[in-house]
């Protein structure tokens, strides 16, 4: 036997990327709002004066002002400056909602929905009652194969229809970016769960109180869809 046994090769180091520039100004500036430094409703410093702050270029400046006047917390007023709007990032929100357990997950979501739904069936037009039957006749049955990402958007247009149909802007935008996160927990719910999906049945009552104009049940249908969900993951 040899004694010039071929040597283990330690492994390349591998070099992490550090943060860019943009991702540094993003946490410097929301460092800047969370502590008040910049309180809502106040301008912030200019363009010049955020790059001096920082030690960065104005470009740099310029997109993570972008980046944050996307997400809401800040708001571009030409010719006047860029002001706080909210202290909260919304899509910290949403990476939270995501990270929480399904039961809370859903439990939220049938929150949402059984408000939705009473609203829906004291405002509904009729134009509402069509597009609701609409989204409710392209969702169908879920038949346990096929495309279930195609299925869940169907049934999240479905539910979207019932918020809209409350004719309340705020809720119906909150369900709306609530959607992602629903769509993420119900596909998780039936692939790693095997958890059943809320049948075609439960939803033809939802929409059936709602035509009939009766909120309380609506509500109480729209808790009946979600209820053996929310029982399953206990």
């Amino acid at each position: 036997m040899s004694d010039h046994s071929p040597m283990t090769r330690p492994a390349p180091l591998v070099r992490l990327p550090r943060p860019s520039l943009v991702t540094s100004a993003l946490d410097a500036m929301r460092g800047q709002i969370a502590t008040g430094a910049w309180p809502v409703g106040q301008r912030i410093p200019r363009e010049a004066q955020l790059a001096d702050m920082f030690q960065i270029g104005r470009n740099t400046v310029r997109e993570a002002v972008r980046v944050l006047s996307h997400a809401g917390i800040l708001e571009v007023r030409q010719g006047d400056g860029t002001y706080v709007r909210q202290v909260q990032d919304p899509a910290g929100i949403m990476r939270a909602i995501s990270r929480s357990s399904l039961r809370d997950h859903f439990e939220l979501r049938a929150a949402l929905e059984v408000e939705a739904a009473r609203r829906a069936a004291e405002r509904r037009s009729e134009h509402d009652l069509r597009a609701m039957e609409k989204a409710l006749e392209a969702r169908g049955e879920w038949s346990g194969t096929g495309d279930i990402d195609a299925f869940l958007e169907r049934d999240a247009a479905f539910h979207l229809a019932v918020a809209e149909a409350g004719q309340n802007g705020a809720l119906t935008e909150l369900y709306r970016y609530f959607l992602t996160a629903a769509r993420q927990a119900a596909r998780a719910a039936l692939i790693e769960h095997n958890v059943t999906e809320p049948g075609l049945v439960p939803h033809q009552r939802l929409f059936q109180a709602i035509a009939a104009r009766d909120g309380a049940r609506a509500a109480r249908a729209a808790r009946a869809v979600l209820r053996p969900l929310i029982r399953t993951l206990s």
